[in-house]
């Protein structure tokens, strides 16, 4: 049995920042009943010299608009990354899953071995399909998006793996 590229990512990434969106409106409800400024929670980092939760959502959903749009040989569109609060990013988030869900199965035809390029400020990376979206795509959708579970757990927000995983 094969899995299609289109299952592997617009599958994969609806799933991912559906729940992202309610694990973020759980966030914004704790901050409210906890009489926590929301900054607090949105400026969040575990360390000092990494992303605090608002540029983890932006990059969790910069990856999926891109590396779908990429496997999909389509530009994927640019966002002005001027999110403040939770709803700023539940919007977002709203309209990554818009974009990618106007793609279909067939646009992935080929997609597997589609040349990919991404220019970095210092560097270029080069892929086939496959290797983007198992390699690079999906692992750093993944590592931003658990950066934001971490970053809430941290900040006492009560949310388990079931929360992670919907």
């Amino acid at each position: 049995m094969s899995i299609s590229i289109y299952a592997a990512s617009v599958g994969v990434y609806t799933r991912l920042l559906t729940n992202l969106g309610t694990i973020l409106d759980k966030a914004a409800a704790y901050a409210e009943e906890r009489k926590i400024e929301p900054t607090a929670l949105l400026h969040a980092r575990l360390a000092p010299d990494m992303h605090h939760l608002i540029r983890q959502v932006q990059i969790a959903t910069d990856m999926v608009k891109g590396t779908v749009a990429r496997l999909a040989g389509v530009e994927p569109p640019k966002y002005e990354d001027n999110e403040a609060t939770f709803a700023d990013l539940k919007a977002r988030i709203a309209k990554t899953l818009d974009f990618i869900k106007t793609f279909k199965p067939e646009q992935f035809e080929g997609a597997e071995t589609r040349a990919i390029s991404i220019k970095l400020p210092h560097r270029q990376l080069d892929f086939v399909g496959t290797d983007y979206l198992l390699g690079f795509g999906t692992p750093n959708v993944y590592f931003h998006y658990t950066m934001v579970y971490a970053l809430l757990r941290n900040n006492g927000l009560a949310i388990g793996k079931g929360d992670y995983l919907a």
